[in-house]
């Protein structure tokens, strides 16, 4: 592959997708500096229908799909995701061939009036559609109420604006990827309010037997980001691609080492989240993982949670 051939990128037609996919493209410039990247944008079924919730939709991986498609038909080479929408289950034919650098990992909460979390009233609605947001503020203020919120983030802002809600959480990658980052009124520890796997980087697919795509792509993959998701998405396998309770997990390197955290559950009335830590090597990040995942499977079942198997 020369500079002068083009690489059509597909990617969500959102404000945030199609800022991530100028990420992409700059890092790709870096090393390629008159890189030709059309962007193919894709209208995915969770960007149609706002209203359903996406676990009834699909789950995240709705997102994905579309958008693996067009290089499946030949619209595209690359494919840019949020990696947390990533199911981890593997596609037969595509690879993520790089991952940036991940941005920030954590969670931001956007109160009205410009509120932290703890002095909103007791009732106050709290807008996430994400089940693991719902099992943390659960944890920290079992008070409050968690209410369905769709749309994209300017979309949930402005939602916040009209007085539907009184606080909300996204992810503080996408506020600052759309220049709001400001917004956010609290901005939570990664090791206490335990993110999504992945949360904060960007992936870039391609077919697996696309070779000058892929070296391409290996340019501008980042080795740290990738060991560092490799065993946050490895709980998440550990416990099954689509399982729709809540799980976050947070992993931090320190030279050759991993430490990772995580969480299952406590998305609903009565049910306490369970939590896991483990160290383990960089070279073993998908194992300490999966590992990590098989124990807190146990944990929760020894806890007296039954809707992990009723998910699988």
């Amino acid at each position: 592959m020369t500079a002068a051939t083009p690489v059509r990128c597909a990617t969500r037609g959102s404000a945030l997708a199609l800022a991530q996919v100028e990420l992409v493209i700059a890092a790709l410039r870096a090393h390629h500096a008159s890189l030709d990247v059309p962007i193919i944008e894709i209208t995915t079924q969770g960007d149609r229908d706002r209203v359903t919730p996406l676990t009834v939709l699909g789950g995240q991986g709705v997102f994905a799909a579309a958008v693996r498609e067009a290089v499946f038909d030949g619209r595209a080479e690359i494919a840019v995701h949020s990696l947390k929408d990533v199911p981890t289950t593997p596609v037969e034919g595509l690879t993520i061939a790089a991952i940036l650098e991940r941005a920030d990992p954590r969670d931001a909460f956007v109160g009205s009036d410009g509120r932290r979390l703890a002095a909103l009233p007791a009732g106050a609605r709290i807008g996430t559609s994400a089940s693991r947001r719902i099992a943390m503020i659960r944890a920290l203020r079992p008070d409050l109420l968690p209410v369905e919120i769709r749309g994209n983030v300017d979309t949930r802002l402005a939602k916040l604006a009209a007085g539907d809600y009184d606080g909300i959480l996204l992810a503080a990658a996408g506020l600052a990827r759309l220049g709001r980052i400001d917004e956010a009124t609290q901005l939570f520890e990664a090791r206490e309010f335990l993110p999504s796997p992945g949360q904060g980087a960007i992936a870039v697919e391609c077919r697996t037997d696309d070779e000058a795509t892929r070296a391409l792509l290996a340019r501008i993959d980042h080795a740290a980001t990738r060991a560092a998701v490799t065993a946050e998405r490895g709980v998440l396998a550990a416990l099954g691609s689509g399982c729709d309770l809540a799980v976050g997990a947070y992993a931090e390197i320190d030279g050759d080492l991993i430490t990772l955290r995580a969480m299952l559950g406590g998305d609903v009335e009565g049910e306490a989240p369970v939590f896991g830590e483990g160290t383990g090597r960089v070279t073993d990040a998908e194992g300490l993982g999966r590992g990590l995942g098989e124990r807190l499977r146990e944990g929760y079942a020894t806890a007296g949670g039954t809707r992990l198997e009723a998910a699988r």
